[in-house]
C-alpha cells in the first residue's frame, strides 16, 4: 500500500498502520465507502478441514476490524460449494476430493471460531454467515456456461498464478479446479445481488481470483465492486504461518488444546513479536510500540502479553490465565501443572505396557516412533522430567506421579501428560 495515501477512514487507517494491506484495486473508492460506513465485505472459507487454522487469522481480524471501526457489514462466506471443487492457489497438486457429509462436518467445525470475533445480527454493521452452496448447487450447467462462462477468456484465465504455476511445471491440472476461479467469482457477483456485496478480502494468493469477481461484475451489470488482499505471512526464519513441525495450529480448542495455541504465540520468534502484536491483538499501538522496543531477556514478557492477548481473543481471558499460569508453573517453579494438556490412554492397554516410543507418538510430541527414537538420541525426550534414553523401555504403574499421570516432555517448552483411565 502506497504510504503517500492517506486515508480517511478508521478502518483503512487502521489496517495501514497494522500491516495487513497487500493490494488494493481502489483505495480512494474503498476510503469513501468506509468513510461512509457503506462497505459489505466478505471473505470465502472454504470447508477443508474441522478447524480453520492461524493462517487464516489475519483475514477474520479484517472482518473484526470492519465491524469494530463502524465501516460496514462483515459477512464470512462458508464455501459449502466451492469446496466440493478444490481451490489450486499456491498448491502443487489437487486437493483430495471430500464427500458432501465431510464437507458439512467441517463447516460445523469452522462456525465455530466466528462468534469470538464477530457480532451476528439484523444490525447495519452486524455480521452475516451465508454459504455458497445455497446458490451453486443450484447452478444448471448449461444456464452458466450460457450467462456467467461467456463472460470468461481462457486465455486471462491460463496467465492466473493458480493454474501457469501448475503448467510451467508440468503438473496436472484438473478440469474441476480449473472451473474453481470462476465459481468464485461468481459468488462475488451473486453475493452483490443477494446481499449488496461490495468488497472481497482475502490473501494475497487470491487476487487474481478476486479481481476476476470484479470483471465478471462488471460485466454482468453490478455496481463497481472492490478488492482488498492482506500479505501472506510467514515467520521471521521463513516458515510458513499456521504451520509447525507437529502439525497446524488449529483455531478450535478441541483440536489444539488452548494451552499449545497459548505457547505457539509464548514462542514467537523475537523478529516477529510487533508485527504480530500489530496483526493479531488490539493493543493500542503506542503499548505496542513500547513493547516491540524491548530487548534482550525483557522481550519475553512482550511475548507472554502476546500470547496473553491473542489467547484472550479467541478462547477468552479466563482461558488464557490458565495457561499462562500452567506455563509459569511448569517453566518457572518446574513442577507438574494438572492442567497441561492430557492425553487418555485405556487402563488395560497401559498396563500391559506401553513402549516409551510409542507414547511419544500417542501424545502427539513426535509424528512416528521413528523420529522418537532419533529425539532420544539426541537428549530431546523427558519422562517425567528425566531424559528418556533406553528406546526399548516401557512405561508401567511406577512411572505415575501422585497425580496419576506419566509427564512427557520434547524439549524444554512442549509438554503433555499422559493419563491412563
Amino acid at each position: 500500500m502506497s504510504t503517500d495515501f492517506q486515508p480517511k477512514s478508521e478502518f483503512l487507517r487502521t489496517l495501514q498502520e497494522r500491516g495487513y494491506i497487500h493490494q488494493c484495486s481502489d483505495l480512494a473508492g474503498v476510503d469513501e465507502k468506509a468513510a461512509a460506513g457503506e462497505l459489505v465485505a466478505y471473505i470465502g472459507f472454504d470447508c477443508t478441514a474441522a478447524s480453520l487454522h492461524i493462517g487464516s487469522l489475519v483475514q477474520i481480524m479484517m472482518l473484526r476490524w470492519l465491524q469494530k471501526t463502524g465501516a460496514g457489514k462483515p459477512i464470512s462466506l462458508m464455501g459449502g460449494g466451492t469446496t466440493r471443487v478444490g481451490d489450486p492457489s499456491g498448491r502443487d497438486e489437487s486437493r483430495q476430493l471430500l464427500t458432501v457429509e465431510q464437507i458439512e462436518k467441517n463447516k460445523d467445525g469452522i462456525k465455530q471460531v466466528f462468534t469470538k470475533f464477530l457480532t451476528f445480527g439484523d444490525g447495519k454493521t452486524d455480521a452475516l454467515m451465508t454459504d455458497n452452496a445455497e446458490w451453486l448447487t443450484a447452478l444448471k450447467y448449461l444456464d452458466f456456461l450460457r450467462d456467467v462462462g461467456r463472460h470468461f477468456s481462457v486465455n486471462r484465465m491460463l496467465s492466473m498464478d493458480s493454474v501457469r504455476m501448475r503448467l510451467e511445471r508440468d503438473q496436472e491440472l484438473s478440469f474441476i479446479e480449473f472451473n474453481y476461479m470462476c465459481l468464485q467469482a461468481y459468488d462475488f457477483a451473486e453475493l452483490n445481488r443477494r446481499l449488496g456485496v461490495n468488497l472481497q478480502m482475502g490473501g494475497s494468493d487470491q487476487w487474481g481470483n478476486i479481481v476476476t469477481g470484479i470483471d465478471l461484475g462488471r460485466r454482468m451489470g453490478t455496481p463497481q465492486l472492490y478488492a482488498l488482499t492482506s500479505p501472506l505471512l510467514t515467520t521471521a526464519s521463513g516458515a510458513k504461518m499456521g504451520k509447525t513441525a507437529s502439525g497446524a495450529v488449529w483455531l478450535n480448542a478441541d483440536m489444539l488444546p488452548v494451552y499449545d495455541y497459548w505457547q505457539y504465540w509464548r514462542n514467537t520468534e523475537d523478529a516477529d513479536v510487533g508485527r504480530f502484536l500489530r496483526l493479531f491483538t488490539e493493543l493500542p499501538m503506542d503499548e505496542i510500540r513500547r513493547l516491540e522496543a524491548l530487548d534482550g531477556a525483557d522481550i519475553n514478557e512482550a511475548k507472554k502479553i502476546l500470547a496473553n492477548e491473542a489467547t484472550a481473543m479467541l478462547h477468552g481471558r479466563e482461558a488464557a490465565e490458565r495457561a499462562a499460569e500452567t506455563a509459569r508453573k511448569t517453566f518457572e517453579e518446574g513442577v507438574m501443572a494438572t492442567s497441561l494438556p492430557t492425553i487418555e490412554i485405556p487402563r488395560a492397554e497401559f498396563d500391559a505396557g506401553v513402549g516409551v516410543l510409542s507414547a511419544f507418538v500417542k501424545a502427539g510430541l513426535v509424528a512416528s516412533t521413528g523420529e522418537a527414537r532419533r529425539q532420544i538420541k539426541g537428549g530431546g525426550l523427558r519422562v517425567n522430567d528425566v531424559a528418556a534414553s533406553d528406546e526399548r523401555a516401557t512405561l508401567s504403574a511406577s512411572d505415575l506421579t501422585g497425580e496419576g499421570v506419566v509427564k512427557l516432555s520434547l524439549g524444554k517448552k512442549k509438554h503433555v501428560l499422559l493419563k491412563p483411565v
